[in-house]
């Protein structure tokens, strides 16, 4: 038992507001250790007990996602999921956020986040093999805006490309919620490199608990804590809970690490990540129903003087955990040594379920691991039965509402001017949100390893080349993995389940239109407060809608993170919530790399083709063209029918497989119009489209409209007979919810959609390309 000196005295009001506890959270603290905590042990129950560590606020309404299915290994709980993917080849995968630390240093921020996530892969037994990112900024008409994305992209390149692990893919959306909250949430793929999963649960009693890694500082000293609040005026402030991170160090540590597992010589292992060591240690102890001793005197360290709490909370980075078979202790130190990493026993595993951590010849905390990990503080919140009022005034909104054509032009409300669809198709095609990226990708390294099949940008999912297969005709075939990030935030801020049944819908949809079957999925959960009963209703209602689409796709949830509080507090404490945004990263498989396809059109005359649901709706509401054309942020998303979702993509694959299919694209953002204009400007081809369509039908919702679960693709001009024949088998008659129709073909310099034989848009695809291209860098 401790004994409390008098030196260890605190203002406990003043120490629970640094740890964000309350005086609950105390009075359960005292219970469960049944005498006061000292000020090292309050600092270590409030970032276990923090919400992005234990989930107090999300806990139940994550419990109802599906998380089992016949090639999920590893699921919620572990460090990343697992799948199989045949041909002994397991993909370890998950997201993770790094928003709080990005506001307020965004280059270390960013840096970090992909530190962090290529650690929880290669921590299983992995070697990380891509990176995705899904980011979120405010408008870029603010300076503030533009500093944060240069300093975040400059982070994640930065870190990125020396570790050696390409970044593939992504999405980035711009939108004032996110002004002063930006939020950047990190994807990682890895490929198991050792014959079992290396899992966190410590074993064997007396086993030496091994630090290596980089030293201890004092850099992330209550990062955990940190990233569970709102953000302030003060936040500034706060900069010393942001992590330092050192790309170099992790690469070598990647290394050791995979050499080390194969061996069969380490136990368990654990990142430091969140939390640092208190984490580590106490989820290593409680996950193997046993306790752990540290001696802090052991832990290396780069700081003089450091206290036992700032030992204990720091988040300095590239560090890990290791439990490892006492009598191969020295054969793994030299290992670390020999790659020049730190490499220290500081403590042991032993039988009774406790974390005792010693510092300068003292017990300075000693606490039972149940306290820590298990039965977890959960927050409970009511859930409001209706949508918000606000919500239901613009459900409400009719197409009407807008202004009619007149003479192939239409009134913004916006500007308050008329312009051409022409034109509107221009001016989306400018928006930061629609237009390339190229000027963030072309700064990550997105060929490293040699296994990216598609550079980014050009398909819409991104898909790595795996180990190659010998099939039985002695041919060498590789199989890939594909991987996409998805979210439409307006759409979950108009109906967070309605919008997040489409993030899951479309990330699949994406991997679908590469040839991949999609097969599973992580999450993560950017939300503002839980406190406030609109923000809870979003975040419960979004993991409704997640839960339904994964349970009717067959893609479970494997795990992933929750990021609470993403809101900001101005000068005058008015709060500013962010969009709600559930970002979907979506994993699939496909048999054959050469199979996979891209999104430009491949050859002059090949016919263009849409499929789609009648029952999925397809509207101008909560559109992109509704938003950035006529201002206005309104009506109701899309209804997605699921199951004519799961048959499109179905069907489309087949297609990309027989060989039929050479090019699809999703329509997504911007409606079909944006979709073929993006087709036009990749392959430096134009479209002749002729839709056919009902003249009651406005062109603006023919050309604009959103939903509807529809890909348009291209059939090889070669393959035309071979390709009618395989649609009568398939049989879709004219009470099918099912449409699949040819509108055009490809041609040459300009795009060219008709109705009815009277002409909507004429554009050069050279003018197409000149307004996509300079979207996002003309603010530069």
């Amino acid at each position: 038992m401790i004994n409390l000196e008098k030196n260890d005295l605190y203002d406990l009001n003043e120490a629970l507001k640094i740890e964000n506890l309350t005086i609950n959270d105390y009075e359960e603290i005292c219970n469960r250790l049944m005498r006061k905590p000292n000020r090292t042990e309050l600092g270590m129950f409030g970032v276990m007990w923090s919400e992005h560590c234990c989930y107090r606020n999300s806990k139940p309404l994550l419990s109802k996602f599906p998380t089992k299915g016949k090639n999920i290994l590893v699921g919620p709980g572990e460090n990343a999921g697992v799948v199989d993917f045949g041909n002994n080849q397991k993909l370890v995968f998950k997201i993770e956020s790094h928003n709080h630390p990005s506001a307020i240093e965004p280059f270390q921020g960013a840096a970090t986040g992909v530190g962090g996530i290529l650690r929880d892969i290669f921590t299983m037994g992995a070697r990380p093999i891509a990176v995705l990112n899904s980011l979120r900024f405010g408008n870029l008409d603010k300076q503030s805006n533009i500093d944060l994305l240069r300093g975040v992209v400059s982070g994640i390149s930065h870190y990125g490309n020396c570790v050696g692990v390409p970044t593939v893919g992504g999405e980035i959306e711009f939108d004032d919620s996110y002004s002063g909250n930006p939020l950047v949430n990190v994807m990682a793929l890895g490929l198991l490199e050792t014959n079992e999963i290396v899992c966190s649960g410590a074993k064997n009693i007396g086993s030496p608990v091994l630090y290596v890694g980089n030293t201890t500082g004092r850099d992330g000293v209550g990062g955990a804590s940190f990233a569970s609040s709102e953000l302030t005026s003060s936040s500034l402030d706060d900069r010393p809970a942001v992590q330092v991170g050192d790309p170099f160090i992790e690469k070598s540590l990647i290394e050791a690490c995979l050499d080390s597992f194969k061996t069969g010589d380490v136990i368990a292992a654990q990142d430091m990540g969140a939390a640092g060591l208190t984490c580590s240690s106490a989820e290593m102890a409680a996950n193997g129903n046993l306790g752990i001793s540290i001696d802090l005197d052991l832990v290396p360290s780069r700081e003089d003087n450091m206290s036992s709490y700032q030992y204990l909370l720091s988040e300095s980075q590239e560090r890990m955990l290791l439990v490892v078979k006492e009598e191969k202790v020295n054969n793994l130190i030299e290992k670390f040594k020999k790659w020049g990493l730190y490499a220290n026993v500081i403590g042991e595993v032993i039988e009774t379920n406790e974390v005792i951590i010693s510092h300068q010849g003292k017990i300075v905390a000693q606490i039972p691991t149940s306290a820590l990990s298990d039965d977890t503080p959960v927050n409970v919140h009511n859930v409001i039965n209706n949508p918000p009022d606000y919500l239901l005034k613009k459900w409400e909104w009719k197409e009407n509402n807008l202004p009619e054509s007149n003479e192939q032009k239409i009134f913004s409300l916006k500007e308050n001017k008329s312009f051409t669809y022409s034109q509107i198709i221009l001016k989306l095609l400018s928006n930061p949100s629609i237009a390339s990226k190229k000027w963030i990708y072309k700064q990550y390294d997105s060929q490293v390893q040699a296994n990216t099949v598609f550079k980014p940008g050009v398909s819409d999912a991104a898909v790595i080349r795996l180990r190659e297969q010998n099939q039985k005709n002695k041919s060498k075939v590789f199989a890939g993995v594909a991987a996409s990030v998805d979210c439409n935030s307006r759409w979950v801020a108009l109906d967070p389940f309605r919008g997040a049944i489409a993030a899951v819908a479309e990330s699949a949809r994406n991997v679908s239109c590469v040839g991949a079957k999609p097969v599973a999925i992580t999450n993560n959960l950017n939300f503002s407060s839980p406190e406030n009963q609109i923000g809870y209703w979003q975040l419960s209602s979004s993991c409704n809608g997640i839960s339904e689409a994964c349970k009717v796709l067959e893609t479970p949830v494997t795990g992933g993170n929750v990021s609470l509080y993403n809101e900001s507090k101005n000068k005058e404490n008015k709060i500013n919530p962010i969009n709600p945004t559930p970002v979907i990263g979506m994993v699939g498989k496909i048999d054959n790399v050469e199979k996979a396809i891209s999104s430009e059109w491949k050859n002059i005359d090949d016919q263009i083709w849409i499929i789609g649901s009648h029952k999925s709706e397809k509207t101008i509401a909560a559109s992109s063209y509704l938003e950035y054309f006529h201002g206005e942020v309104t009506g109701r998303p899309p209804k997605i029918h699921l199951l004519d979702e799961k048959f499109c993509q179905s069907f489309l694959r087949n297609g990309i497989l027989n060989s039929f299919v050479v090019s699809s694209h999703d329509i997504s953002d911007g409606g079909l119009a944006i979709a073929l204009a993006e087709c036009c400007i990749l392959s430096a081809k134009g479209a002749k489209i002729e839709l056919q369509e009902d003249d009651q039908n406005r062109d603006d919702n023919l050309l604009f409209s959103e939903g509807g679960s529809r890909i348009i693709f291209s059939v090889d001009k070669t393959k035309e007979k071979e390709w009618l024949n395989y649609l009568k088998k398939i049989q879709i008659n004219s009470q099918s919810s099912i449409y699949i129709k040819k509108i055009g073909y490809v041609s040459n310099q300009t795009l060219n959609i008709k109705n009815q034989n009277r002409n909507i848009c004429n554009i050069r695809v050279e003018e197409l390309t000149e307004k996509f291209n300079n979207g996002i860098s003309c603010h530069f």
